[in-house]
């Protein structure tokens, strides 16, 4: 079997930053164990494997360790293999995902804008073993698929040195850590050990979460956010009720053929 594939650099317009993703292209799905070795075998944040299915794309994503019901910066790698490299003619891509559903990429100039579902947050009482964890006490604590904390200051984001093997015995897919940013309107970093990332370069589905919970405190629906991961990501939001507009740039590192 021969699977034609990309590495693609997401929410940036330079390699060696951003948000690697791997994109594998199939005629069909395999079985589930197989795309999970090729997932972990790629070794990157995320792996976004499609089918195409008439005039839509089936999306499944697997970390190295196990699939993953929502992934952004993969499901904006796989529209760039597509606009740029497999010919699609049309200005958007339609994507279906079993878990989340339909998810749509528009491309106009160099940004490529993720129609992806709201997930806001709801409040929560402080929880011990997240402070121990971070080593700081957040100002707020919210849940959503993951745990949203917000702090003080974009330092005190940057600053955080998680205890990983804490953060994974925790009972959510991963934890958001936000605060204002200095030029940007919100600034970000997301930890997902139990998926196998420690700390995800740039996060498209944490964005879901912080769009909802930033438009409400900085009354604004347009946000400019950064991902202050050592790689760095930057995305351009709009919030739109029941769903999230996420945009990003990307640029393709390597293509090939994966040979099984």
């Amino acid at each position: 079997m021969e699977i034609p594939f990309f590495h693609i650099d997401a929410f940036t317009g330079e390699v060696f930053s951003g948000n690697p993703a791997g994109v594998c292209l199939l005629a069909h799905w395999p079985v589930d164990a197989l795309l999970q070795q090729i997932a972990a075998e790629n070794n990157l944040p995320e792996t976004a494997f499609i089918v195409q299915q008439g005039e839509s794309y089936a999306i499944r994503w697997f970390s190295p360790q196990t699939e993953i019901d929502l992934c952004g910066h993969a499901t904006l790698a796989a529209a760039y293999a597509l606009f740029n490299s497999m010919g699609f003619p049309e200005p958007v891509i339609t994507f279906v995902s079993p878990c989340s559903g339909k998810l749509q990429v528009g491309r106009k100039d160099y940004l490529y804008t993720l129609d992806f579902p709201s997930r806001p947050a709801v409040a929560c009482d402080p929880i011990a073993l997240l402070t121990r964890a971070l080593g700081v006490s957040p100002l707020e604590t919210w849940r959503a698929a993951d745990y949203l904390c917000v702090f003080v200051s974009e330092d005190e984001v940057r600053s955080l040195r998680p205890d990983f093997s804490l953060l994974r015995s925790l009972d959510l897919r991963g934890v958001i850590a936000t605060a204002r940013g200095k030029k940007h309107d919100f600034v970000s970093r997301f930890f997902a050990p139990a998926l196998g990332i420690d700390e995800d370069p740039v996060t498209g589905s944490s964005h879901c979460t912080l769009i909802p919970y930033w438009q409400e405190k900085l009354q604004k629906k347009r946000l400019h956010a950064l991902q202050v991961s050592a790689r760095g990501g930057e995305l351009f939001c709009e919030y739109l009720g029941e769903r999230v507009s996420i945009a990003g740039r990307a640029v393709c590192y390597l293509q090939g053929t994966i040979a099984i």
